[in-house]
């Protein structure tokens, strides 16, 4: 069976391009199509894989900047054909289910509708002058028509977590399928010691909240060790105390050791899934996370970690004291037990599977 596959954009990797990864690895001759990619960003990864760019490539090598090509992505991801494949695997956060395929089964895997212009339009607004704010709202408006519209279109969709699922629902008005992402639970070795610092692995941006987390470690002084990068990363580095330490991003070698010494993973954010603290788990490592999202979906409150219900430094703080005080009970053993219902051969199982019912 020829198998196509289709991410949005490849300028960063992150938790959709590892289900891309596992895809390829169970495709190995399938191409990619994306709207635009960044070489230095992707090679990590997809060296070897054969990239179809959209007529977009050119602009954002110009620009940089994928804000600036909304308008011109619905387009864009329809322009490519498929007629040649028995089926196309889309890897959707906004455009990628939007393909044309006539005939050609089409799975899409969903990690999340358009988040900007359903869920946090105002958000994404907010900071723009009075214009440029009309402006984008009437984009944001053609936008949400051309999701609808194009959603109905893929033969199935699997949905990253319950979560999802119910914003598929609400949104898309469609059925759906939940397949976990794919995590190499192997890969890590379930430890039950540890040294005396709290980790994060995350990008750093707005959106993933770490600046909470700085802000709660300022106050309580304990060790914080965060790695990963992003546009935040000298905000904080200037916000932080001695106590808190950053490393820049780090090969997956280095971020097993650290996750396999680590006391817990603290996570601060509202993920749709969540891949980083399953991967902790693995290593049979509590988590704190924040108790929104899909994260609810993998961590046992007790059993393999605790959750924060508001995101303040306060409520934070408070999940950290149950945390230390329930350290004594986590049983590492348990705790990957937890994990290895999200490992990599459940994912792939459970994609042929979907994609044998088309």
């Amino acid at each position: 069976m020829k198998i196509a596959l289709v991410h949005e954009m490849l300028v960063k990797l992150g938790g959709a391009e590892r289900v891309l990864r596992k895809l390829l690895d169970m495709y190995p001759k399938s191409p990619v199509y994306t709207l635009f990619h960044d070489e230095k960003a992707s090679t990590e990864w997809f060296r070897r894989v054969k990239i179809h760019s959209s007529r977009l490539q050119k602009y954002y090598e110009l620009i940089r900047s994928p804000k600036w090509l909304l308008a011109r992505m619905p387009q864009a991801i329809e322009q490519f054909d498929f007629r040649r494949f028995d089926a196309v695997i889309s890897s959707s956060s906004a455009f990628a289910h939007g393909i044309k395929t006539g005939e050609v089964k089409h799975l899409c895997y969903c990690h999340s509708p358009m988040r900007y212009a359903w869920d946090y339009t105002h958000e994404y607004t907010k900071n723009m002058s009075a214009p440029m704010r009309f402006a984008t709202a009437h984009m944001l408006t053609g936008l949400r028509i051309w999701d609808f519209q194009t959603a109905q279109q893929p033969h199935k969709i699997v949905a990253n977590s319950k979560h999802v699922q119910k914003r598929i629902a609400k949104y898309w008005r469609r059925d759906s399928e939940v397949i976990y992402p794919p995590v190499n639970v192997k890969a890590f070795e379930p430890t039950a010691g540890n040294e005396d610092f709290f980790l994060i692995v995350s990008a750093l941006t707005p959106f993933k909240k770490i600046d909470l987390a700085v802000r709660a470690f300022n106050k309580v002084g304990r060790k914080l060790v965060i790695i990963g990068d992003g546009t935040q990363r000298k905000a904080l580095e200037a916000m932080a105390k001695s106590n808190i330490e950053f490393l820049g991003r780090k090969p997956d070698l280095v971020v097993r050791e650290y996750m396999q010494n680590c006391r817990a993973l603290i996570f601060p954010g509202e993920e749709d899934f969540g891949i980083t603290p399953v991967e902790a788990m693995a290593a049979g490592k509590p988590v704190l996370a924040y108790g929104a999202g899909g994260v609810p979906e993998s961590v046992e409150a007790g059993k393999s970690g605790e959750f924060f219900d508001e995101p303040t430094e306060k409520s934070l703080l408070e999940g950290l004291t149950r945390l230390m005080v329930n350290e004594k009970h986590y049983d590492h053993k348990v705790i990957r037990k937890i994990a290895e219902r999200f490992d990599e051969s459940v994912f792939e199982e459970k994609i042929k599977q979907a994609l044998r019912e088309i």
